[in-house]
């Protein structure tokens, strides 16, 4: 296999291909290696990873009304393939679903594509720990910007019923030789979903390679797409058709066509065959135009996922406003740790598509217009699409911190309340100790004698002790007594004719109050400017 030789080759002086070679050895990613290696049928298992092909040749003719697709199906077909020559100003496409050892080995040595485009493709990751060896380091701009290849990552949500049906959907990206996981987001859910029902988020790629104009094979492009997951279900039943519904008239007779669903690959092969003629005669001029089907369900997908953050966002803030939802300590702990996972992902969701902005459209930055590229540039009629998914996170990651500062306010409120309650509850137990501590007192005192029936005679002796005791340890613990003993003399005061004394003025710096004193007459005496200003004291 020269092709794999080659990398092994060139490892040594570019370590990070060293993964590539040891996933083509073991025709599967390294660490689903360390869980297959112990089969009874590994030889049949390493063979059919090794020679797995699904791939689809898509040739655009200008002179052709429509895309014309051949299936492949095993590695010899690939490689003869290959050797076919293109008609004069025709373009193609191999769209391939999954990789393996053999495809890499057909397509990089066929087409001499650099290994880092299948290196960068195998392999899931956001971030990596400090001792693995497969991390992916980025390069300086000064050494990628002119690549003939970039890759996009996605999100797909996925809706599942029960966890058996996620069980299943696990199992089948095990069989995938691309490593690929489902995030369960089963820490969102919420007292409107299902009991057993769970939303995967599956992080996804797409990588698309175009011959540069100097090379012999100009005008065919490699897009690597990732395998589907059968089980469950599309999130809402997957994103709308790209084209408008039909109106009563005309009147169409048939039925309407429309995706598969079946899987990915299926539905980018249908929606190739509905490229627009003018379309296919502008892929010449820009040979990216030919992923323009994929770069639409991308955009597509990223919709979808930024409608779904906003369900669980609303459905967090209305947890937070419900009192009686929030006041269960746990349910409300449980909106916060909810919504820190958004803060977390939703950062890292801004980065993908700042990235996927930067590749498809990398005069961005500049504020070029797309008319450099041509009016039939359909790529270019992405730009606003991937600008509004771009304003769209960056909403939602201001709404979470916006949830965030709310959450912190109610979470005081509600601590401040219960520190209320709590100090209510003691007062209570203040009060009932001031009332039996002397009561006790007294009685522990009369207790002294063992002869209870000498003392019949004085048991009003305790009363008359205790009582006034208790009234006074409860004054003096009672710190409002004061006001109480003015409000008693007030009302006897009342009743007698005589006018109560005043009470007694409190400061409060009201508007109104500053109001009144600005507008007193400068000759009127401090007195009545006082008595314009009744809550000021002292001047203030």
């Amino acid at each position: 296999m020269p092709y794999l030789n080659h990398i092994i080759k060139a490892s040594s002086a570019w370590p990070h291909l060293r993964h590539l070679a040891q996933w083509m050895e073991v025709t599967t990613s390294p660490n689903k290696w360390q869980l297959i290696k112990s089969c009874d049928d590994l030889h049949q298992i390493r063979a059919e990873r090794a020679r797995r092909t699904k791939v689809a040749a898509i040739d655009f003719a200008p002179s052709q009304p429509n895309p014309v697709t051949e299936l492949i199906e095993d590695p010899e077909k690939l490689q003869s393939d290959l050797d076919r020559p293109l008609s004069p100003g025709a373009t193609r496409l191999y769209i391939v679903e999954d990789l393996s050892r053999d495809v890499i080995e057909c397509l990089g040595y066929k087409l001499n594509i650099d290994p880092l485009f299948f290196r960068e493709h195998i392999n899931d990751y956001l971030w990596y720990n400090t001792r693995d060896p497969w991390v992916e380091l980025p390069d300086l701009d000064m050494v990628s910007r002119n690549r003939p290849y970039f890759r996009l990552i996605y999100t797909q949500p996925r809706y599942f019923k029960d966890k058996q049906s996620v069980e299943t959907a696990n199992r089948q990206a095990g069989r995938f030789n691309v490593l690929r996981r489902l995030d369960l987001d089963t820490e969102h859910r919420s007292l409107f979903d299902e009991d057993s029902a769970i939303v995967a988020l599956v992080r996804s790629k797409a990588s698309l390679w175009i011959a540069p104009d100097d090379s012999p094979r100009k005008g065919t492009g490699v897009l690597l797409i990732d395998p589907s997951i059968t089980q469950g279900y599309p999130l809402w039943r997957g994103y709308r058709p790209f084209r408008n519904s039909p109106c009563p008239f005309p009147e169409h007779e048939g039925e309407y066509d429309r995706a598969p669903g079946t899987s990915l690959f299926d539905d980018l092969l249908f929606w190739i065959q509905k490229t627009e003629a003018g379309d296919i005669d502008a892929i010449r001029e820009s040979p990216r135009a030919m992923a323009f089907r994929m770069l639409q369900i991308i955009c597509a997908e990223w919709l979808t996922l930024t409608r779904y953050i906003t369900a669980r966002l609303s459905q967090i803030e209305w947890e937070i406003e419900k009192p009686d939802f929030r006041r269960a300590s746990t349910n409300f702990n449980t909106s916060l740790e909810k919504l820190h996972t958004w803060r977390r992902r939703l950062p890292l969701y801004r980065a993908m598509v700042a990235d996927a902005r930067e590749k498809l459209f990398p005069d961005a930055a500049a504020g070029a217009a797309g008319a450099a590229r041509g009016p039939r540039d359909s790529v270019e009629q992405l730009r606003r699409d991937y600008a509004i998914v771009a304003r769209h996170i960056e909403e939602l990651l201001s709404r979470a911190e916006r949830i965030a500062a709310v959450a912190t306010a109610v979470t005081a409120i509600e601590e401040s309340r219960r520190a209320i309650e709590q100090n209510k509850a003691l007062g209570r137990l203040t009060y009932l100790a001031v009332i039996f501590a002397p009561l006790s007192f007294v009685s522990s005192f009369f207790s002294m004698t063992d002869n209870v029936a000498s003392q019949a005679q004085t048991y009003w002796v305790y009363f008359c002790i205790a009582i006034p005791i208790s009234i006074l340890a409860f004054l003096l613990v009672d710190q409002n007594w004061t006001n109480n003993i003015q409000r008693v003399r007030g009302s006897s005061a009342k009743q007698d004719g005589k006018p109560a004394p005043p009470p007694r003025p409190r400061v409060q710096h009201r508007a109104s109050d500053f109001l009144r004193w600005d507008q007193a007459t400068p000759t009127a005496p401090v007195a009545t400017t006082y008595a314009r200003a009744p809550n000021i004291e002292n001047g203030r």
